[in-house]
């Protein structure tokens, strides 16, 4: 365990828990699931934002509906040039449809997590962007049939 970790006690973790649960839970639940004070709630949650162990709420939207297909997308760089992989860093975030891109270890550098309309659409931002980039060697994109969100990680909030 890291010193961060440590550096939550077991309130700040059950409220932690609490509001990965329901961000939008009123100050008197989590007080009530925690067994704190109202006024305790508000001035830890300040601290946990300002501490940066919290920080900000997100809307859970179904992309199932939104954007009916997603893929992930591995990709290689052609080489490890400090200014390529901070220019392609910079840049795909931005890109239309990316929701999430993680630098790797291992046989690929990048991962993309992309939402489009179509697989045509998707066929295009592969071109348009991964393909026309100067940084890419290779792309394999794998279609998500299905995405399930994980609780597991709520473990590591225990003391």
């Amino acid at each position: 365990m890291d010193s961060q970790h440590l550096a939550l006690d077991d309130v700040d973790r059950a409220l932690v828990r609490e509001l990965s649960q329901n961000a939008r839970a009123s100050g008197a639940s989590l007080a009530s699931a925690v067994g704190i004070a109202e006024s305790t709630v508000s001035a830890r949650i300040r601290r946990l934002q300002s501490s940066g162990d919290i920080r900000g709420y997100h809307v859970d939207l179904d992309f199932n509906r939104l954007a009916p297909m997603q893929a992930l997308i591995s990709v290689r760089l052609v080489r490890h040039a400090r200014g390529e992989v901070d220019r392609f860093r910079e840049a795909a975030p931005t890109w239309p449809g990316v929701r999430a891109l993680f630098h790797m270890a291992g046989a690929d550098d990048y991962l993309l997590h992309v939402a489009a309309n179509s697989a045509s659409d998707l066929r295009d931002f592969v071109l348009r962007y991964l393909a026309a980039h100067p940084a890419v060697k290779r792309t394999q994109t794998n279609l998500i049939f299905e995405h399930v969100e994980g609780t597991g990680w709520l473990d590591l909030l225990e003391p």
